[in-house]
């Protein structure tokens, strides 16, 4: 007889999975419109400001959840390391919304697929982490499949200009390089301080606050977000859904990632950038060649095959101590 009691634990994790899915999804199709769509004629440039609207919301997530988990709000590592990983978060995102206004968002999704390559090197250089020859050579398919993507169709954003698009790529490097670093330096805090992921969350997201305001005031980007937030009432309610989308989407990460592990997590990702991508040519009525498909299908057939041995080889160590008693009677 059918139990829906057994299949909860599924289920829960088809959720958590959807509910990223999902909101990440309307995040990616907001963040191309707030960058590469005009308002009136006219595009939004102080990219600076949706990076502190983000943070903003972050940061109250991560208050909410602390006091919800009775978790301690002093800082477990000390502070300048926070304020690192800070400063290239702040970095990395102002460079991934400044890549749209010259490339399109499928571009920037598989740069965020080819950041393999610069993680494994951060890796090495400053956790002195070893990769396997399987490693190395999945980080070469899909840097393969993003090069063919890259060379084999247009890739410039909505509104931009075709020869433009060299200075989104040159974005997307910087946010490969700073990104990177923010990952890994965020693992060293980890596993060396021992620093749960709200307590992270808050003192990185108020770090990447107090960095922001600060870049506005000096470039006077308060002043040109405040008037075209005036002149364009339209972008007030996008970006209050873009920040709420992705403190949601944080939130159903968080969930499935305590609840059913980093694989699961990462084998959703691989879905996820799939249909942001798919959503996004289906909106913006992209053109797309078959080499440019072909690019694709070698990028995500890479990721997918590294999540299914990933998972392969977490079965094998969860059985491993069962064979061991066995072997014992």
């Amino acid at each position: 007889m059918f139990d829906v009691k057994e299949y909860i634990p599924q289920l829960r994790c088809a959720a958590f999975g959807m509910g990223i899915i999902i909101m990440l999804g309307i995040y990616g199709v907001i963040q191309e419109k707030v960058m590469s769509v005009p308002y009136g004629g006219e595009l939004f440039k102080a990219s600076i400001f949706l990076v502190l609207v983000n943070r903003l919301f972050a940061v109250l997530f991560a208050s909410t959840m602390c006091a919800v988990h009775q978790e301690s709000p002093v800082n477990k590592a000390p502070l300048w390391k926070y304020f690192a990983i800070s400063l290239s978060n702040v970095a990395a995102t102002t460079c991934q919304y400044e890549a749209l206004k010259w490339v399109s968002f499928p571009v920037q999704m598989l740069g965020k697929s080819f950041k393999m390559m610069p993680v494994m090197v951060w890796g090495i250089l400053i956790s002195q982490k070893n990769y396997s020859l399987t490693d190395w050579l999945i980080a070469l398919a899909v840097t393969g499949g993003v090069t063919e993507f890259l060379m084999t169709g247009s890739i410039q954003a909505p509104h931009g200009q075709a020869q433009d698009s060299v200075y989104g790529l040159a974005l997307l490097v910087g946010f490969l390089l700073f990104d990177g670093f923010t990952s890994t330096f965020q693992e060293k805090l980890f596993k060396e301080h021992q620093t749960s992921k709200y307590n992270q969350m808050l003192y990185i997201n108020l770090g990447s606050a107090v960095t922001s305001v600060v870049s506005l005031l000096a470039t006077g980007g308060f002043a040109q977000a405040f008037a075209f937030c005036a002149a364009h009432p339209a972008f007030i309610g996008d970006a209050a859904l873009l920040s709420a989308a992705a403190v949601s989407g944080q939130f159903f990460i968080y969930s499935m990632v305590k609840e059913f592990g980093a694989l699961s997590f990462a084998a959703t990702m691989n879905v996820r950038q799939v249909a942001s991508i798919v959503v996004s040519y289906i909106v913006y009525s992209k053109p797309i060649t078959i080499l440019q498909i072909g690019g694709l299908m070698m990028v995500f057939g890479a990721l997918f095959y590294k999540s299914f041995m990933s998972m392969a080889s977490n079965d094998e160590k969860k059985k491993l101590p069962e064979d061991k008693e066995q072997a014992k009677v």
